[in-house]
C-alpha cells in the first residue's frame, strides 16, 4: 500500500485509542464537513435485494434494532435496494423516535425503465428521487446522500448543483459520491465540499488504493468502504459460493466462477490460517485489515444473522501489528485474486468521467 493510503493507521493518536475504549464501538468524523458516525456501519442491502430472496421483515427490523442497540448507527441503503423495498423495511425499523439515534445513509441514480436498468442525474430526477426516499424512510432529512454510479451523459456539475439545492433546502445534510474515479471527485467536489466516497475496498479489492484514496484524503472526504468481506468470500471461502441461492446475483460475478474460484480459494485458504494463529475468523481478520487503514475509513459490512453481525463488531477490537499488515498484504498481492468486480454493463469508478460543463448544453 502507498504511504499516503497508511497515514491515519500510522498517526493513531493517544486520545483515540483511549476514546476507543471507553466507548466501545468508536464514533469517528466522517470527512471534514462535520458528519460523526459509528466507526462501524451496517450494509442492509441484502436484507431485501441481490442476495436471493428477501428476508423476514420482522426478523431483519429485530437486527437493525439489536445493531443500534450494539453502537452500530450508521445504516446504509438506496433506493434500488428492492427496488425501493429496503428503504420502506429501514423506515418501518426507526418509527419510534429510534431514528434519531442512527446516522442514516441512502443513495439515488440507479433506476428502472421498462425493465432496462440505466444512470441519471438530471436535477428534475435527483429531486424525485430525494422525494421518495424521504418518504419512504418516513424522515425530514437524510444524513448522507449519495449518487450510487455516476451518469456519464450529462457534467457531474450539473448533479451537483441540484444536490446543493437539496441541502440549501434543509432537505440532505451532507453528499456523496459512489464509484467515482479521481477526477470526477475533484469537479463535484468544487460544486459542493463532498463528505464522503463509496467504494469497494477489501484484501481482494485494493485497486482504489492507487489514486482514489490519496484523493480523498487530500480533499477531506471520508470513506465508506463496501462488501470489505469480499461479498461474503472472506467468511468461508468457496462453502459460501456453493450455498448461494437462486437468484443471488453473486452467483455471476466473475471472481466466483468455476475458473476462477480455485485460485482465489488460496488467498482465502492463507487468511484463515492467518486467522487460526490470531484466534479470530477470517471474517473478522479480513474486517480488522480495513480498519486498520486509518479513522477516516468506515466499512459498512452486511448480514442477515445476528450471530455475524456480532461477529464483525468483534473485528473493531482486533488489533494488528504493523508485521499482521504486511502479512496480510503480502497475501493480498496483484496476482492473489483473479476475475473482475463486476460483470459487464456495470459501471465502476473506471467508467464514470463525465462531459466538461463547458461543453454542456441544457
Amino acid at each position: 500500500m502507498k504511504s499516503s493510503a497508511r497515514v491515519a493507521f500510522i498517526n493513531h493518536s493517544v486520545e483515540e485509542e483511549q476514546s476507543s475504549k471507553m466507548a466501545g464501538i468508536r464514533r469517528v468524523k466522517l470527512g471534514s464537513q462535520g458528519l460523526e458516525v459509528s466507526a462501524q456501519g451496517l450494509g442492509c442491502m441484502g436484507m431485501s435485494a441481490f442476495y436471493g430472496a428477501p428476508k423476514p421483515e420482522p426478523d431483519m427490523i429485530n437486527l437493525i434494532h439489536h445493531a443500534i442497540n450494539a453502537g452500530v448507527t450508521f445504516l446504509d441503503t438506496s433506493d434500488i435496494y428492492g427496488p425501493k423495498t429496503n428503504e420502506i423495511l429501514l423506515g418501518k425499523a426507526l418509527q419510534g423516535g429510534i431514528k434519531e439515534k442512527v446516522e442514516l445513509a441512502t443513495k439515488f441514480g440507479i433506476r428502472e425503465v421498462n425493465g432496462a436498468r440505466g444512470y441519471c442525474g438530471d436535477p428534475e430526477y435527483v429531486r424525485a428521487a430525494c422525494e421518495g426516499s424521504l418518504e419512504r424512510l418516513g424522515v425530514d432529512c437524510i444524513d448522507l446522500y449519495f449518487q450510487h454510479r455516476i451518469d456519464t451523459r450529462l457534467p457531474i456539475e450539473i448533479t451537483m448543483g441540484a444536490l446543493k439545492e437539496l441541502v440549501e433546502e434543509g432537505k440532505i445534510k451532507y453528499v456523496g459520491l459512489s464509484e467515482a474515479s479521481s477526477s470526477t471527485i475533484r469537479r463535484a467536489h468544487a460544486v459542493h465540499p463532498l463528505t464522503a466516497i463509496q467504494l469497494e475496498w477489501s484484501l481482494w479489492s485494493r485497486d482504489v488504493e492507487e489514486d482514489i484514496i490519496p484523493t480523498c484524503r487530500e480533499l477531506g472526504i471520508g470513506i465508506v468502504v463496501y462488501s470489505p468481506l469480499g461479498r461474503g468470500f472472506f467468511t468461508s471461502g468457496p462453502k459460501m459460493v456453493e450455498k448461494l441461492e437462486d437468484g443471488d446475483f453473486r452467483k455471476y460475478l466473475p471472481r466466483f466462477q468455476a475458473e476462477n474460484i480455485e485460485h482465489n480459494t488460496r488467498m482465502f485458504e492463507r487468511v484463515n490460517e492467518m486467522a487460526a494463529k490470531k484466534g479470530c475468523t477470517p471474517s473478522q481478520l479480513a474486517l480488522a485489515w480495513v480498519h486498520h487503514q486509518g479513522n477516516d475509513v468506515v466499512p459498512i459490512p452486511g448480514t442477515t444473522k445476528i450471530e455475524n453481525l456480532e461477529q464483525n463488531i468483534g473485528a473493531l477490537s482486533l488489533k494488528l501489528t504493523p508485521e499482521d499488515m504486511a502479512e496480510l498484504e503480502a497475501i493480498a498481492s496483484a496476482d492473489s485474486v483473479k476475475g473482475e468486480r463486476y460483470g459487464a454493463g456495470i459501471g465502476t469508478y473506471k467508467d464514470s468521467e463525465t462531459p466538461p460543463l463547458s461543453s454542456w448544453k441544457a
